[in-house]
């Protein structure tokens, strides 16, 4: 029943304690349903180091081994350990002796709030400890030695304010009862007051006489409510004293004030009245601090004739939230009556936000999906209400996110998938913010690490390339280089070279070529020959060291420049071990008439397969010119009586390489007017070069030449006067008007992108007069060069009869 009576009597400030601590409760039963578990134990105070509160291993429903994989330990936001994790039992034993009232005070129910952090992966337990309380504090009276004055007209009934005693035992180990000793003249009167507390007045059953009587002597027991009870007495010593007959009253049993934790030292904080009804020095009143909450008497002073309060130290709402202080008010009769000022302390906002790292990752792979935990973090701020409230955020361009699983404690998250490539490390600010006016706030920077994985490819700065290389190279000369580039790094980013085997020629491309399969430089394995082979192509492969690798590929054109390595050929007039056939000159030709065309190939190209025509050697040095690009031999005047019917001429062909090459070619040329002299000339000529034989065996052989030849001649004769009269009718076809259009083909000395400087096909340009009937043609065949190419050549000599 006394407890009952206790619990109806308790004052708002208690009844606000407690609905904080209810809702504390609701928030952390709420809170199981975020984290793994939650259990709850109940402990008697002053238990001894080393003492098991519970097994925690078995409770949670965990293994032991988990507890060492994980790292399991302690996290609590007291500011001392009292507990202590035994992971090889998985026990909770007790670190430190724990005091309830040094924890708690009058806070009830006393309760430690203990989080059990385990990693790989992240896991939360929470486990709340209540602190029981035991008996182990004897009560305690301000003040032992008690003097009281009475007056001896103090009627029965009158009442005198006593001290009352302390425990900082909770609950019923806080009840306490008063006995007094002896009872004749006095006895005890407690008032409860509604807060909980009682005031006890000393009461006067039986008037005093001084003349009897100056002094008494009285023993006031406290016993409280524990088992066993515990108990302290005080001694009370009344004086007895004559005339004043009225006791200082104030004008409230209790009072009440509010002062900000910051206010300055000297501030006022209230004034308490107390009337006397007994008139001058009788009725003047003395007022004094008689006791303070936790023995804080040096943090408030009183005024003792106006009853004025002031702040003589520094407030704290984060250690204390509540003073209560006792004040006496006292005549010079010696009446005292006592009242209580209560002072609610209001908080300021006066602490910054403090950021704990639970557990933190120093490096991820780049190829972490989104929600991965970097980092758990605890955010704690000692101030209450909005000053309190916290508000934790990171930077808006981060690929990261704060998630908050159970008050103060948050998780950082990936947001996104990352890029080591575009950012290899980040540094995360994090800011948290209280709500007070001003708020303060407070950072901490975590560096976070990118790993690389292989997720690039090599890459080319292209994907086709051009080289040339001379041709007659030396093998394992290196003509060209190439390199791929891979964002990754380390073996993932590390590059080897190969040649994609394809064949050339009927040959593979690697018997050609070779690469370095880490400086991707290409190397020949051979000489080229340009006549041979003038281009391929190489494809190159460059491929990483990741686990799967990755390659990519770029294609060479390889261009064999050409050299000047061949001399030209002749390949008209036609050269053999025999003398050359002549070439005829009519004494009739004009200037300008061409004795023939030396036609020569390079089998080389470019510049080095551009050719000129020089005379060497010549027999007349006035008759004929030559050509420079053409090759086309042509009189420069007229033939006379006194030139020699046999011209020999040495004619050299050179290309235009560094260094440049040439071949020379001899020509007869026979001065007549009819081809068996012309034969003739090249008999004596052919003679004249072998320089013997038998001559009647010559003349057989030129009569028998001379025969052939005039038959054919006949018969070509026949031909062409049969073709001329053809023409003849063209021509007088033209003369109205209707001679056909033959169109223009240019000579052509110069084959850019042959092998030669002459098409396989040559036109010529045909001149006919009205009187070609009686001209004479001659037609040379076409000539097979030992190269695999066919060239034709058609050339037509007019010579006027």
């Amino acid at each position: 029943m006394a407890f009952f009576y206790y619990i109806q009597h308790v004052s708002k400030t208690t009844l606000r304690t407690l609905k904080r601590q209810v809702l504390i409760f609701i928030v952390f039963t709420l809170c199981t349903f975020v984290v793994k578990g939650e259990i709850r134990y109940s402990i008697p105070e002053e238990m001894l180091t080393g003492s098991i509160v519970g097994n925690v291993a078995k409770d949670l429903g965990l293994d032991v081994k988990r507890l060492k994989t994980g790292s399991a330990r302690i996290f609590t936001d007291r500011g001392a350990e009292y507990f202590e994790l035994n992971t090889n039992k998985g026990t909770l034993l007790v670190k430190d002796r724990i005091d309830r009232e040094q924890l708690c005070a009058r806070i009830t129910p006393c309760t430690l709030n203990l989080r059990i952090v385990l990693e790989n992966p992240i896991e939360f337990y929470i486990v709340i400890v209540e602190i029981v309380d035991v008996n182990d504090n004897d009560p305690i009276f301000p003040n032992k030695n008690i003097k009281l004055e009475i007056s001896e007209l103090s009627v029965s009934g009158a009442r005198f304010a006593l001290l009352s005693a302390t425990d900082s035992d909770a609950g019923l180990n806080a009840l306490l009862t008063y006995t007094l000793t002896p009872t004749d003249n006095f006895n005890l009167k407690i008032r409860k007051q509604s807060d909980g507390s009682s005031l006890i007045d000393l009461l006067l059953v039986k008037q005093l006489d001084r003349e009897q009587q100056e002094e008494h002597g009285l023993l006031l027991t406290a016993i409280d409510g524990g088992s066993p009870p515990r108990s302290a007495t005080a001694e009370i010593y009344i004086v007895v004293l004559d005339a004043n007959d009225n006791a200082p009253v104030f004008t409230q049993e209790v009072y009440k004030t509010a002062i900000k934790e910051n206010a300055l030292i000297g501030s006022v904080l209230i004034t308490v009245t107390a009337t006397d009804a007994d008139k001058e020095i009788h009725g003047r009143a003395t007022y004094s601090v008689t006791h303070v909450t936790d023995d804080s008497g040096d943090l408030f002073e009183i005024n003792a004739n106006s009853g004025e309060i002031k702040l003589t130290g520094q407030l704290d709402y984060e250690t204390f939230r509540m003073y209560e202080i006792t004040v006496q008010a006292k005549d010079p009769g010696g009446h005292t009556d006592s009242c209580k000022v209560l002072v609610d302390i209001t908080d300021v906002n006066d602490n910054i936000p403090v950021i704990s790292i639970i557990s933190v990752s120093n490096e991820i792979p780049e190829n972490s999906g989104p929600g991965t935990v970097v980092a758990v973090i605890n955010i704690q701020d000692k101030d209450s209400g909005k000053n309190g409230q916290v508000t934790c955020v990171i930077a808006d361009d981060l690929p990261f996110k704060l998630k908050s699983s159970i008050k103060d404690l948050y998780s950082l998250e990936t947001d996104t998938f990352l890029d080591r490539e575009l950012t290899s490390q980040y540094n995360i600010s994090i800011f948290a913010k209280d709500g007070g006016e001003p708020s303060l706030s407070s950072s901490l920077i975590l560096i976070l690490a990118i790993s690389d994985v292989n997720d690039n490819p090599p890459k080319f700065e292209n994907q086709h390339y051009t080289a040339f290389i001379s041709e007659n190279n030396s093998p394992g000369y290196s003509f060209f280089s190439l390199r791929a580039k891979d964002d990754d790094v380390g073996v993932n980013g590390k590059l080897s070279y190969f040649i994609e085997q394809c064949l050339v020629q009927n040959i593979s491309v690697s018997s050609y070529v070779s690469v370095n399969s880490e400086e991707g430089s290409l190397y020949a394995l051979r000489a080229f020959d340009y006549e041979h082979l003038k281009r391929f192509q190489v494809s190159v492969i460059a491929k990483d060291g990741g686990s799967p690798s990755y390659s990519a590929s770029a294609v060479i054109d390889i261009f064999v420049q050409d050299q000047n390595d061949n001399a030209p050929q002749i390949l008209y007039p036609i050269q053999n071990k025999a003398s050359a056939g002549p070439e005829m000159l009519p004494r009739t030709a004009d200037v300008g008439y061409l004795v023939t065309k030396v036609v020569a190939v390079d089998m080389d190209s470019g510049q080095n397969a551009w050719l000129s025509y020089k005379l060497l050697k010549f027999t007349d040095q006035t008759l004929f010119k030559l050509g420079v690009h053409n090759g086309e031999l042509r009189t420069i005047r007229e033939v006379t009586e006194k030139d020699s019917t046999r011209q020999t001429l040495v004619i050299s062909v050179e290309d235009n390489g560094q260094p440049s090459q040439s071949t020379t070619v001899t020509i007869n040329v026979a001065v007549t007017d009819s081809f068996p002299q012309a034969l003739a000339e090249f008999n004596d000529l052919s003679q004249e070069a072998s320089g013997e034989g038998d001559l009647k065996f010559y003349l057989v052989l030129a009569l028998t030449i001379l025969s052939f030849l005039f038959i054919t001649f006949i018969v070509i004769l026949i031909t062409f006067k049969i073709y001329s009269w053809r023409q003849s009718r063209l021509f007088k076809a033209g003369s109205n008007g209707n001679l056909p259009v033959i169109p223009y083909y240019p000579p052509r000395y110069a084959d850019v992108s042959g092998t030669g400087t002459l098409r396989n096909v040559y036109n010529y340009e045909v001149c006919l007069t009205t009187d070609s009937g009686r001209s004479d043609f001659k037609y040379i065949k076409p000539v097979l060069h030992s190269e695999p190419m066919s060239t034709y050549i058609a050339y037509c000599k007019c010579v006027q009869l």
